[in-house]
């Protein structure tokens, strides 16, 4: 049975609550949402995963509110249900010296932790990216409401130059670092 994989594109589109980071010409939710459809063509593509995204249209908004919108996002995943939880963002920062990868995950010393350090290791390796670190952060609902293993990706930095020629050019090379941390995990590559 294949394995379920539910990804979140963090925020909702521009223009409505809950859009995210805007910064140096790029919008977060634009890029969520992107690298999620690549995600899931990748996962998809592959009879071992069936992925299913949190925003399938450019359009789609979510909830009515920002708790409504993360309420949202975790019921789809643990009505499916999911066998893990991707959420996918961007980090913004006022000082632009910060890039980089960062992963969080509710507690240390769980599966969620050991498939962090895989996708952290395949999105730092393809894309070029700083490696931050894993990071816990029970305070997160989507991590603390998921019913399954969960991971909140935030690729890149917006208001770093370096990371957004990344962002820019490379939306792909994010999803593929993500599928590769995947195939790792599950000892498939």
């Amino acid at each position: 049975m294949a394995i379920r994989i539910f990804i979140d594109q963090g925020h909702n589109p521009s223009g409505y609550f809950n859009s995210g980071a805007e910064a140096n010409g790029l919008t977060e939710s634009e890029i969520n949402y992107q690298v999620g459809l690549y995600l899931q063509s990748l996962l998809n593509n592959d009879p071992r995963f069936e992925a299913r995204v949190s925003r399938p249209e450019p359009d789609t908004v979510l909830g009515t509110n920002n708790a409504t919108s993360l309420a949202e996002r975790v019921r789809m995943a643990n009505e499916w249900p999911a066998d893990y939880f991707i959420s996918i963002h961007t980090n913004y920062n006022p000082n632009p010296v910060y890039n980089g990868t960062e992963v969080y995950i509710y507690q240390y010393g769980t599966q969620a932790q050991w498939l962090a350090e895989q996708i952290m290791d395949g999105v730092t390796q393809v894309t070029g990216t700083r490696n931050n670190g894993i990071r816990e952060n029970p305070s997160l609902y989507v991590l603390r409401n998921a019913d399954m293993p969960a991971n909140l990706v935030e690729l890149a930095y917006l208001s770093n130059l370096s990371d957004v020629e990344k962002l820019r050019n490379d939306l792909y090379g994010f999803a593929y670092g993500i599928y590769l941390g995947l195939l790792r995990y599950f000892d498939f590559a």
